[in-house]
């Protein structure tokens, strides 16, 4: 990531604007990520609980919506 200081910007506002490149650009989700190693086999058990609670989420909406 960079960012380039505009003329006349503060460190200030080059750091926020460095910040939210950073979190736009998913790097500390990235780092979070693979801050411990995880089998190949537990990452898809993993996917596979956040696919179902995502469908069930979506489920229960869709419910409340209609209901």
């Amino acid at each position: 990531m960079t960012v380039k200081l505009r003329e006349g910007e503060s460190f200030d506002s080059l750091l926020r604007r460095f910040n939210k490149e950073v979190m736009e650009g998913g790097v500390m989700k990235d780092l979070r990520r693979r801050r411990w190693f995880v089998p190949k086999g537990e990452q898809k058990r993993i996917d596979e609980r956040k696919g179902r609670r995502r469908a069930r989420m979506m489920r229960l909406r869709q419910e409340q919506e209609e209901g």
